[in-house]
């Protein structure tokens, strides 16, 4: 079975400066805060780039439900 590239496999500067631009807006919102507090000791040693990943994939989530 052949696989689709992933979006995150083709790496556009316009891309890369967006994704820098939100991640910095992510990161000192009060929600993303509030969400590193609560989980301290699981983040320890993540970068910040994978905390704003799972921020949202936990974000997105809750809101399917």
């Amino acid at each position: 079975m052949a696989q689709i590239p992933a979006s995150s496999d083709r790496q556009f500067p316009a891309d890369t400066e967006i994704w820098y631009s939100l991640k910095s807006a992510i990161s000192t919102s009060s929600g993303f805060q509030r969400w590193q507090l609560e989980r301290d000791a699981q983040l320890h040693g993540i970068r910040l780039e994978q905390q704003v990943q799972r921020y949202l994939r936990e974000t997105l989530e809750t809101l399917a439900y």
